[in-house]
């Protein structure tokens, strides 16, 4: 059974439609990423399957349980974190991490997560005086004090400098090594390329494709270049039975392969088979951007959304 299924989500808000039979699958134990420009829909589809809107039309459910009937449940086994954090101003992160811990049965060490999560020195800070960076941080850790099974991350890395996104990103995989399933939405394209198992990406409130990110960018069919050097002359015959090469160019000890597709294993796999000796590769691949452009016909503004 997956982790998480939502099917069929629909919501509207007067004139606007956020959210477009929407449907997403999402395995025990992977990091899915749903990927989206400003406005797309991808913040209200997380929040109604998370149970904290109510969809139009359409079901969801996380773990086995319906995130509206099921509620109180929910709560035991899911974690959310979302972009912006509503919480009193007057206590202290500490007593914050701690507030939440006593709503679980079971759960982390609040003063372990504090530590995790890079909050040791505002450990007494009130959430008012908190920077932007350090109250998304509190979240995280809001987020996770229950030990959760699921957990949902809106904008994880919003906010925060170079350092600690890659310590939020190591947090993140730990999760998953741990048998945590994350939903990821971000709009950070290095960020999704490199936790994500799975992408959902969301155009005008409809899933544009899925796919792993090295899938997607297959799928738009976006040009790649395999460079090699051989140690003897080079015919480029030796690749005429590649589908994925469009155009093999020898220059010297050098050949350089257009091409599309699982192109780098198909070239590979040529060259071993023709019994080639190759001294040097190099592979120019589409970015997932460049894949993102290609599947929606627009191109990525990077930027947070609120719908």
């Amino acid at each position: 059974m997956p982790a998480i299924e939502a099917r069929g989500l629909h919501k509207r808000y007067g004139d606007v439609t956020a959210v477009d039979d929407v449907s997403l699958t999402v395995e025990a134990g992977e990091i899915y990423g749903v990927l989206g420009r400003n406005g797309a829909g991808k913040t209200t589809a997380v929040e109604t399957i998370a149970g904290l809107r109510r969809p139009d039309r359409g079901t969801a459910a996380v773990l086995g349980l319906d995130p509206r009937r099921d509620r109180a449940r929910l709560r035991q086994v899911l974690g959310v974190q979302l972009q912006h954090a509503n919480l009193p101003n007057a206590l202290t992160v500490g007593e914050l991490v701690r507030l939440y811990r006593s709503f679980y049965r079971d759960g982390a060490d609040p003063g372990e997560l504090i530590e995790r999560v890079g909050l040791a020195e505002q450990r007494k800070v009130r959430f008012e005086k908190l920077s932007g960076g350090q109250q998304q941080r509190l979240s995280i850790a809001l987020a996770l004090v229950g030990g959760p099974r699921a957990a949902i991350l809106d904008e994880l890395t919003t906010g925060l400098d170079p350092q600690a996104r890659r310590g939020m990103w190591s947090t993140v995989e730990d999760l998953r090594d741990s048998g945590v399933t994350v939903v990821l939405v971000s709009h950070h394209m290095d960020e999704v390329e490199r936790l994500c198992d799975r992408v959902a990406v969301i155009d005008a409130g409809r899933v544009a494709a899925v796919g792993s990110p090295a899938d997607l960018v297959a799928r738009a069919g976006l040009e790649q270049v395999v460079r090699f050097r051989t140690a003897e002359p080079f015919e480029a015959r030796v690749l005429d039975g590649v589908e994925e090469a469009r155009e093999v160019r020898v220059s010297g000890d050098e050949v350089a392969v257009t091409g599309s597709g699982n192109l780098l294993q198909a070239v590979s796999t040529a060259l071993v088979r023709a019994g080639v000796t190759v001294l040097e590769t190099r592979f120019q691949q589409a970015t997932l951007e460049d894949a993102f452009l290609a599947l929606t016909g627009r191109p990525f503004d990077g930027e947070e959304e609120s719908r």
